[in-house]
């Protein structure tokens, strides 16, 4: 989908949404820049990410896209960037393009091409600082839910484990989701370096005085990212920690059960057999004394467990 809006500077600013051969050909005619193709804006090598043509930039990077059924999907965007054109190139729906292009909608038409550039930057920014924003949120629930204290009804194994794996799940989710909005402000914070160093001897120096903030804005978003990256390390291996401690309790039960009932098998597979002569079988009071054994040898065990404090 082609969507242009022409500038009163006398520039356009021309948004692709899943372009096709034809559209990309249009803005080329009109225009006199290249589109590049999704095969090209896909690269990941630095020379096909950054590059100059003249005094036209082309640029790339991965955004990340959230679909409506929670599934997070890398998706490549690309900029086509000059004095008097300013070209976004993207394959799903953006929350910042639609913003800008509301913006201009309303009636912001005082700004020239770089000034297009310089907005889409600093709505990405903000978007990526609202994503960390939930991402923390949800982190901090998470964080509450692992280490619950006082919590008057403890649930059962099966409860448990279930509480568990849904945990697991869910900071495995955050962690992916915090990934690939690492790639996204990285690929911003390399965008923005390389427009600044290319582009400093432009006439339109307000821009890059905008990108200069957006980039002190993405150092820190990428230091909070970094913070919370390892908040989710941790909150995984903890985890994991109080799983193979679950797991420990149930083996250790087993264990006791079953080194308990050895001594009362014990007892009642000598006096169960079948041999005519037995002294046991004369004793008056025998059958008792048999009962108080196989208890006695049953109790024993247990209690030095409990002593011992390994029960």
């Amino acid at each position: 989908m082609l969507t242009e809006r022409k500038l009163k500077s006398g520039g356009a600013w021309v948004d692709l949404l899943d372009p096709s051969d034809d559209e990309r050909a249009q803005v080329e005619k009109a225009h006199g820049v290249r589109v590049p193709a999704r095969a090209e804006i896909e690269e990941i090598e630095s020379s096909s990410r950054l590059s100059r043509d003249g005094n036209t930039l082309y640029m790339n990077m991965p955004v990340v896209t959230v679909d409506p059924d929670g599934t997070i999907m890398p998706s490549p965007m690309g900029f086509v960037l000059s004095g008097k054109v300013v070209v976004t190139i993207h394959y799903a729906k953006l929350h910042t393009t639609a913003a800008v292009l509301a913006k201009l909608d309303e009636g912001l038409r005082e700004v020239s091409a770089p000034d297009i550039f310089a907005l889409v930057i600093e709505g990405m920014v903000d978007f990526g600082a609202d994503q960390l924003e939930t991402i923390a949120a949800d982190m901090t629930a998470i964080s509450q839910r692992v280490f619950r204290r006082n919590d008057a009804r403890q649930p059962n194994i099966r409860e448990m484990h279930k509480i568990l794996r849904r945990m697991l799940s869910q900071i495995g989710y955050t962690g992916e989701h915090l990934s690939q909005i690492r790639e996204t402000l990285l690929g911003l914070q390399r965008i923005i370096t390389y427009t600044m160093e290319t582009c400093r001897t432009w006439d339109e120096t307000d821009f890059l005085d905008r990108l200069s903030t957006a980039r002190h804005d993405l150092q820190s978003l990428i230091e909070h990212e970094t913070h919370l990256s390892d908040k989710a390390q941790f909150l995984l291996d903890a985890n994991l920690g109080f799983i193979n401690t679950e797991q420990n309790d149930i083996f250790k039960v087993l264990t006791i059960v079953s080194v308990v009932g050895i001594p009362p098998t014990f007892f009642a597979s000598m006096w169960g057999m079948n041999f005519h002569d037995m002294p046991e079988l004369a004793w008056p009071h025998g059958y008792f004394i048999g009962l108080g054994i196989i208890a006695a040898s049953t109790l024993v065990p247990i209690l030095w467990f409990k002593w011992r404090g390994w029960w």
